[in-house]
């Protein structure tokens, strides 16, 4: 099929209008020394828009700094928190092992596979710190002899 038989026929799309040409004259015109007149009334709405949106922006941003810090905070308390378990835990070890080595079934056994026995009577004597009359003396636990005379 030709294309030419799709196509209806071809008619000018512009009435001639009759004698006249068409002229199209181009007019310039120049706004560079008008200044706008601002308006009072649309200022001060634009004044308390932006600051309406400012207070908003304001509330917004301490909300999401309170909720932030608050997240933020939750981590830190629950790392502290196994922290502080992982100590408990620790502490608990030590004083089992320290309990362990205070033995003295396991410290009679160490000494003796030492060659250290048992002292005899009168093979210790006790030293006690020498005084002078003009120091001053700490505190110190009275014999119980010196406690009964009183």
């Amino acid at each position: 099929m030709a294309l030419g038989a799709l196509l209806p026929p071809l008619s000018n799309p512009r009435p001639a209008r009759g004698v006249t040409p068409e002229i199209f004259l181009q007019k310039r015109i120049d706004n560079s020394r008008m200044c706008r007149v601002g308006d009072p009334r649309r200022n001060r709405e634009m004044a308390m828009f932006a600051a309406a949106m400012l207070a908003l922006l304001i509330v917004v941003m301490v909300y999401a700094w309170q909720h932030f810090s608050a997240i933020e905070y939750g981590y830190r308390i629950e790392q502290l928190r196994a922290q502080r378990d992982t100590l408990i835990e620790s502490n608990r070890a030590l004083r089992l092992e320290e309990a362990s080595l205070r033995d003295p079934e396991r410290i009679d056994l160490l000494a003796r596979q030492m060659g250290l026995a048992s002292p005899e009577a009168g093979q210790f004597v006790r030293l006690e710190p020498q005084l002078d009359p003009g120091m001053p003396v700490l505190a110190q636990v009275a014999p119980a002899a010196a406690l009964a005379a009183r």
